[in-house]
């Protein structure tokens, strides 16, 4: 074997392990749903905000932005502020006026009226699609791309495709916990 076909073997084997972590946590996930109605996907039993319909909302919708990212850019995570507001505001709830990707990161966490636990798992699973179809289509998992200016970021930071696969990978397994606490609020199951 040549080292070009060595080097894409290994970026191959990289990727589809990568891949495969993900395609595990996100099964994890939408599996804290089985047998629940929609009325108790959006129910919050603890102490947490979050209830599980919004959690695989919010997953989807997080790697779908990741999933712009990697294809279009900085721009596809861009967090612009309307004029007169600052991020103090934002985070205290003040804003005068809220960007719309403001709003729609809270709906993202609740069940809305016509959510439902199989339309929300279609968009989760179309989603995972377009991510599997993305990563197989980049030939350099090094290849970086910088961070927005965002207050959660660090200036100046830059991602690669492969940390990118690895955030997610921390991010759905993050809010599996997650999902499994409220489910055991609900009815005591557990799918782990």
């Amino acid at each position: 074997m040549t080292t070009a076909n060595a080097t894409t073997a290994t970026v191959d084997d990289e990727r589809g392990e990568l891949l495969a972590e993900l395609a595990l946590v996100r099964e994890f996930l939408i599996g804290t749903t089985d047998g629940l109605t929609d009325e108790q996907l959006g129910t919050r039993p603890t102490a947490s905000a979050l209830c599980l319909g919004g959690l695989i909302k919010h997953v989807a919708s997080t790697e779908a932005a990741w999933g712009r990212f990697i294809t279009d850019g900085t721009s596809a995570m861009a967090t612009e502020l309307p004029e007169g507001v600052t991020w103090q505001d934002i985070f205290a709830g003040t804003a005068h006026t809220w960007p719309q990707w403001a709003i729609d990161r809270q709906n993202e966490f609740q069940m809305l009226p016509g959510d439902t636990r199989e339309s929300i798992v279609e968009q989760y699973r179309t989603v995972a699609s377009r991510t599997e179809e993305i990563i197989h289509g980049v030939t350099d998992l090094t290849r970086t791309t910088p961070l927005p200016e965002a207050p959660w970021n660090t200036p100046g930071a830059a991602h690669s495709v492969r940390r990118v696969l690895i955030h997610l990978v921390a991010e759905t397994a993050q809010h599996t916990g997650h999902a499994e606490i409220i489910r055991e609020s609900i009815d005591g199951r557990t799918t782990m």
